[in-house]
C-alpha cells in the first residue's frame, strides 16, 4: 500500500541517496535490498557527480573550510560558499556513500595527509577550534571509520553550563546555541554509532539534547518566545544552520540507536512540522543558504522538495508508531 502512495512514487522517482532511505526508512524493505540500492550512490546520481568535483589531492575547491583563492568579498555578496571539502563530506555522508567502499576509503586517506584546516593549519582530522565545524568533523570521520576520539574528549569538555555549545565559547560566549549544539550532537550520535561511545561522549549527548528539549527546539527558556522564526522554516541543505526538521530527524535517529521512547517536548515541533504539509501530501522547501554550491538538490524555495519530505515522513512515522506503542 505504501508503494502504492503517490508521494512515496515521487520519492522514489528520484536520485538514489534518496531512493535507498525511502526503502529503508518508509518501506522497511530487507536490508540486502536498500544495500544494493545505496551503492549506487558512488556511481550514479548526485552522489557520483560529487564525487567528480573532487580534486586529485582528495579535496574539494582546494581547501578544508574553503575554497582554494577565498576572497572574503564573495560571503559578504553572496554568501558562504559551500564547495570546499568540509561541506563535501558532509554531503556525500547525507547521501550515504558506503563508507567501506573503496572511493570513501580513498578519500579519507587523501583528505588526512593533504588538508589542512585554514584557521590554523591543523590536519584535518585532528579538528579545527570550532564546535560547530567539529561536530560535522567527528559527524564525517566516525561514518568513514576515522578515529575521532580526541576531538569527542574535547568537544565533551566544551560544553558550556546550560549543557549546550557555542561556537562563541571562545570569545566569551556562556550561552549554547541550537546551531551548535545540533551539529555537536549528530557528530556524538555517529560516534556512538560507530564505537558505542564513551561514558563521557554519552552524558554528553544527554545534556545537549536536555537543552533543546527543555526549549521545545524553538523557544527561548526565559521568555518562551521563538528564539528565531528561521528555526520554524524548513531548510535544506542545513549546512551548519538548524531548523525543527533537523532537530526532530536527530532525535529520531537518537532513539532508533538507544531505545528512547519519543519525548513529549518534542510534541509542539511535531505539530508545526504536520501544519507545513501540502495538501498532496509533500513538504516544501522554504529555504536554502546563499551561496556557492556543486549543484541544487531541490526545485527551488516553496516548491516541493524531496529531502525535506523524506525527512518530514520519516519523523512523522516514527512518531506517531512509537506513540501508538506507548499509549
Amino acid at each position: 500500500m505504501l508503494q502504492s502512495d503517490p508521494v512515496i512514487a515521487w520519492l522514489l522517482d528520484s536520485d538514489p541517496s534518496i531512493r535507498w532511505q525511502v526503502m529503508r526508512d518508509l518501506l522497511d524493505a530487507p536490508e540486502r535490498e536498500w544495500m544494493t540500492e545505496r551503492a549506487k550512490v558512488e556511481t550514479e546520481g548526485w552522489g557520483a557527480r560529487l564525487l567528480s568535483c573532487q580534486d586529485a589531492d582528495g579535496q574539494w575547491a582546494g581547501g578544508a573550510f574553503l575554497p582554494a583563492g577565498f576572497d572574503p568579498r564573495e560571503w559578504k555578496e553572496h554568501g558562504q560558499p559551500w564547495t570546499a571539502t568540509t561541506f563535501s563530506l558532509s554531503q556525500l555522508r547525507e547521501f550515504g556513500l558506503d563508507p567501506a567502499c573503496g572511493c570513501a576509503k580513498r578519500t579519507v586517506k587523501l583528505i588526512g595527509a593533504n588538508a589542512r584546516w585554514e584557521e590554523g593549519g591543523q590536519p584535518y582530522w585532528e579538528g579545527e577550534v570550532e564546535e560547530c565545524i567539529n561536530g560535522r568533523t567527528v559527524a564525517d570521520g566516525a561514518y568513514f571509520g576515522v578515529d575521532v576520539s580526541p576531538i569527542v574528549d574535547r568537544l565533551a569538555g566544551e560544553r558550556l553550563d546550560d549543557g549546550g555549545w557555542n561556537c562563541e565559547r571562545i570569545n566569551g560566549s556562556v550561552r549554547s546555541s541550537f546551531a551548535s549544539t545540533i551539529n555537536v550532537l549528530e557528530g556524538l550520535l555517529e560516534y556512538q554509532r560507530s564505537t558505542g561511545g564513551t561514558h563521557r561522549s554519552r552524558e554528553a549527548c544527554r545534556t545537549g539534547e536536555e537543552f533543546l528539549l527543555a526549549r521545545s527546539l524553538f523557544r527561548r527558556l526565559g521568555t518562551g518566545e521563538p528564539a528565531d522564526e528561521r528555526f520554524l522554516r524548513l531548510l535544506h541543505p542545513n549546512r551548519w544552520r538548524y531548523d525543527i526538521l533537523r532537530a526532530l530527524d536527530y532525535f529520531r535517529a537518537s532513539a532508533i540507536l538507544t531505545g528512547a521512547n519519543p519525548d513529549p517536548r518534542l510534541g509542539e515541533a511535531i505539530d508545526h512540522l504536520r501544519s507545513r504539509r501540502l495538501q498532496d501530501g509533500s513538504w516544501p522547501l522554504d529555504d536554502s543558504p546563499a551561496g556557492r554550491v556543486w549543484f541544487k538538490l531541490d526545485d527551488g524555495q516553496g516548491k516541493p522538495s524531496r529531502w525535506v519530505t523524506l525527512r518530514a515522513t520519516r519523523v512523522l512515522r516514527w512518531w506517531d508508531a512509537q506513540r501508538s506503542i506507548n499509549a
